[in-house]
């Protein structure tokens, strides 16, 4: 109602005082003080809005404009709080000057995971070096850096968002879990597909060697590491339930104006039964906590190393 006094500013009120008794107990006035505190923060919470306007676009005739709740308390993880689980996640981002998605990503996938209490870590393994992009090299030098306090790993490309609170960024005891699944991506819908986001234990990855370092340019490294999934002895799973179809994430990239290196030669398709996780060769340039919007994370700038004999292809040239 226009002009209503807020409750509690009628417990000051000097006529009210004055209508009490000489003798009047204090504890039945503790009481009333009591239900016109709670009274006040029921109006406080009624007549403030966190999400905007009233419905239908505007103000009601004669209610005075709703005023903005208090902003609620970031959700982090709380080391001592049980309901947050034991484990904790290194989110992999491999990275090279998409610095528009960068900012969209981090912080949403730090509010993402902290809504299901998943304990996180993410690293942007950006690549500094003069060579092609090497997606798989950056995944296993995440991977090495990423320190004993983080039992498993999401190898999660920066342009892509989930949008369904459903998906599972849990432990994947049982095997790899690919989140990106074909049924759910908005792209890549043939049966072998492993790339996009993919989970899985350290232990996992290392029975894999990790990937291929012979991937230069974009594309087709997620296709040889199903080949090393498979050939560990390990199931890949995939959700289940989820009903959003290809619209459960949002895809950030632009063909039009971000090219990307599809240049290929055949012989680096060849089964690589050798390398991996063993011969990544690589140097820490510098590495960054920072804070995106508030979000955590640590920036590895990564110096890749090429062996012109091995994979000729790693140059521009």
């Amino acid at each position: 109602i226009k002009g209503l006094t807020p409750p509690a500013a009628l417990a000051l009120s000097p006529p009210l005082l004055g209508l009490l008794p000489g003798r009047f107990s204090v504890f039945p006035l503790f009481f009333v003080a009591l239900l016109l505190g709670f009274a006040s923060l029921l109006w406080l919470q009624l007549s403030c809005s966190g999400e905007g306007p009233l419905p239908g676009g505007g103000q009601s005739r004669g209610v005075p404009p709703r005023q903005p709740c208090p902003p609620q308390s970031p959700l982090l993880p709380a080391e001592d709080e049980p309901s947050w689980g034991p484990h904790r996640l290194a989110l992999l981002v491999p990275f090279r000057e998409r610095f528009e998605e960068l900012l969209a990503f981090v912080p949403y996938m730090h509010r993402f995971l902290s809504k299901k209490r998943i304990r996180h870590h993410i690293f942007i393994l950006n690549q500094v070096d003069h060579f092609r992009f090497n997606r798989a090299s950056l995944i296993n030098v995440g991977f090495l850096e990423s320190g004993n306090d983080t039992d498993y790993i999401a190898m999660h490309d920066v342009d892509l968002l989930p949008l369904n609170e459903q998906l599972d960024y849990g432990f994947p005891e049982a095997g790899p879990f690919h989140v990106a699944s074909p049924e759910l991506h908005p792209l890549y819908h043939y049966k072998t597909y492993v790339g996009g986001i993919l989970l899985l234990t350290k232990q996992h990855y290392e029975m894999c060697n990790g990937m291929s370092n012979r991937f230069w340019g974009w594309g087709r490294e997620d296709d040889e590491f199903y080949r090393r999934i498979k050939g560990a002895g390990l199931q890949v799973r995939r959700p289940s339930g989820i009903t959003t179809g290809y619209e459960t994430f949002q895809h950030l990239h632009d063909p039009a104006w971000r090219k990307r290196d599809q240049k290929r030669i055949a012989e680096q398709f060849k089964v690589d039964r050798e390398g991996g996780l063993n011969n990544v060769r690589y140097r820490i340039e510098s590495r960054t906590a920072l804070s995106v919007a508030g979000a955590p994370c640590t920036v590895l700038n990564i110096l890749l190393d090429c062996d012109a004999s091995e994979t000729p292809w790693c140059t521009f040239g």
